[in-house]
């Protein structure tokens, strides 16, 4: 036994002499510009404008409020016209547009005045989304210009959608059928509200492609993301004999699946040291940070009963 003590204590001694100190120089933070800009057939475009912030920020909603840029030149064009959009803020919208406000900023109209929020949009009619139009946006401010283009494809219908719910019970999960076109690449993003609603609601990831199931018609569990918020919803966030829920699944492009993909990937993650780093991509030429999509979505409407 006497003869494996002096190899070990040899070894000991070398690994607890091999340590070297490493300087590693982090780059500093540059501020950047931060574009969320969305545009959904027949309805106008929305460009939202922010900094991005450093990791030692506040996350507070003042803080959040401050990072919205204004005084920014935002213009949509759609190869026919080119349109400068209006920038519209919270506490100062106009007469008749508190309910369009509310569905961007997804705030009660009876709130709106408590907040400074503001977007770019434009009511012109020639420049809201239309069905196989690109739309190419242009963002000037301090002296940069940022471009981006987008297309509204050709949305996907549901098949069908049933609520059957078992004997006795006046509740259950909805269920949806989903025919995906074959060979092409198709994304997805899924939202609902009950029909009274002014504002849909999503689940924490409402985002979805084909990977897995191009060209196959299949059906799949239709959860109720009001029960988050909703106490009075319950067994297991199912829907309720009398609802009347109205669905909302928009097509989107590639790159801009590709940029929530890895934004909720990051999100996922929650600071977590041992997952693998994620680069959220841009869409944005020009160094900005964001996205620019087009949404083409498809509506259906069920009455549980």
């Amino acid at each position: 036994m006497k003869k494996y003590i002096l190899p070990l204590l040899l070894v000991s001694s070398i690994l607890l002499s091999c340590t070297k100190e490493v300087n590693i120089d982090i780059p500093g933070y540059v501020k950047t510009i931060v574009v969320d800009g969305s545009i959904t057939t027949g309805q106008p475009p929305i460009v939202l404008l922010s900094s991005s912030q450093d990791i030692f920020s506040p996350t507070n909603l003042q803080a959040y409020i401050n990072g919205f840029i204004s005084g920014a030149v935002v213009t949509v064009s759609n190869g026919t016209n080119t349109v400068t959009l209006t920038e519209f803020c919270t506490d100062n919208l106009p007469a008749g547009s508190e309910a369009y406000a509310s569905s961007i900023f997804g705030i009660p109209e009876d709130q709106l005045a408590n907040f400074h929020l503001c977007a770019y949009t434009s009511l012109d009619p020639s420049i809201w989304g239309e069905v196989g139009k690109t739309y190419t946006l242009s963002v000037t401010h301090e002296g940069k210009t940022y471009n981006s283009v987008t297309t509204i494809g050709q949305p996907t219908p549901l098949t069908s959608l049933l609520w059957t719910p078992e004997p006795g019970q006046d509740y259950a999960k909805m269920k949806g059928v989903l025919s995906d076109p074959p060979g092409q690449y198709d994304a997805y993003k899924w939202e609902l509200k009950y029909l009274k609603d002014p504002i849909y609601t999503k689940d924490f990831n409402p985002f979805f492609n084909d990977q897995f199931f191009d060209g196959l018609t299949f059906d799949f569990d239709v959860s109720n993301p009001m029960g988050y918020v909703d106490s009075t919803i319950s067994n297991n966030n199912s829907f309720h004999l009398g609802d009347t829920v109205v669905i909302k699944m928009s097509k989107l492009g590639k790159p801009e699946y590709s940029f929530f993909e890895k934004k909720y990937n990051q999100i996922y993650s929650g600071g977590n040291p041992f997952a693998t780093p994620t680069n959220i991509p841009s869409n944005i030429d020009g160094g900005a940070y964001g996205v620019w999509v087009g949404y083409s979505p498809w509506y259906d409407t069920i009455i549980c009963q």
